[in-house]
């Protein structure tokens, strides 16, 4: 099944306890594509501004299945960047410098040969426009989306709106309270699990996920990680490998949906190890499914 992402690329400058990168590429597109590239093949559908040039792109336009060909070089803008700084506890970070660019002008427009994409992601950004790439597209069986308090507080009723045509949603644990004013996360999840078609994933970082579909919670811990360089864009890794698999599949049922939230746990903790998508570049499907059987070990009992 056709699997298309669209969602913010990024320059990113991000220090961490165990070292720094300047301009390294990033984004939440980028993260969930690559991640999703293990699985199925991935379209992107994105923008970057003229100053992102060369090789930085190098690792996806190489990549035998992901199609870059819904990407826009925007003459005269410039390229999202973000400066992130994480503390001794990489689970809290600040945010030192954030340039929006060209992802405060109009989004970019879906390629004619993926408007019959089946199975969608859209990636954290403006409700407004999720939804509007979702009315660029044909019939798609499958649509899920990521959002963040940004939105949550700043632009509920839209997001709501989104909610209402989505599969599937994906957030974290302070997010589904936010968005539905309650304190215990299983009745945010189930009260969110109502909104939607499908299935709500609520991530709890290292802590694991949250799965809520058919009225049922499936709760997952997280693969235990010995060497946490980098957490930038595991939720996004964590979405993507989900939703390659998703794909891969071709269905959705309870059962496939807990296999993909293991693959998005466990695709998740490699990306962790390094900075940017250094380690999934040097990662294969083996060394995932490998993860896979021994977190599938440790759960069961």
């Amino acid at each position: 099944m056709s699997l298309l992402v669209t969602g913010s690329i990024g320059i990113d400058t991000v220090e961490a306890p165990l070292g720094k990168v300047v301009d390294a590429l990033g984004g939440s597109s980028i993260y969930f594509a690559y991640a999703a590239s293990f699985f199925c093949p991935v379209r992107l559908v994105g923008v970057v501004g003229e100053d992102c040039q060369g090789d930085f792109l190098k690792p996806l336009r190489d990549h035998p299945r992901i199609d870059m060909s819904g990407l826009e070089v925007r003459a005269g803008s410039k390229t999202f960047r973000w400066h992130g700084r994480y503390h001794a506890d990489v689970n809290y970070r600040d945010t030192v410098a954030v340039e929006l660019n060209v992802l405060g002008e109009a989004g970019p427009k879906v390629p004619p040969a993926f408007r019959d994409s089946r199975y969608v992601f859209l990636a954290n950004s403006h409700p407004r426009l999720q939804m509007e790439l979702l009315s660029q597209l044909d019939a798609p069986a499958v649509v899920v989306a990521d959002t963040m308090d940004l939105w949550i507080d700043s632009q509920r009723e839209a997001l709501l709106e989104l909610i209402a045509r989505l599969d599937g949603l994906v957030l974290n644990d302070s997010e589904a309270k936010s968005l539905t004013s309650l304190g215990n996360v299983i009745e945010a999840g189930t009260t969110l699990a109502g909104m939607v078609r499908k299935f709500v994933v609520i991530k709890k970082g290292e802590h694991g996920s949250l799965l809520f579909t058919g009225g049922r919670v499936f709760p997952l811990c997280g693969y235990p990680s010995r060497r946490v360089v980098d957490p930038t864009g595991a939720g996004d890794c964590f979405a993507g490998a989900m939703m390659g698999y998703l794909s891969s599949a071709g269905r959705i049922s309870p059962a496939v949906l807990r296999r993909a939230v293991a693959y998005g746990t466990v695709t998740a903790s490699l990306a962790i190890e390094d900075f940017s998508l250094h380690r999934l570049v040097a990662a294969n499907r083996e060394e995932i499914d490998q993860r896979f059987q021994e977190l599938r070990g440790m759960v069961r009992f």
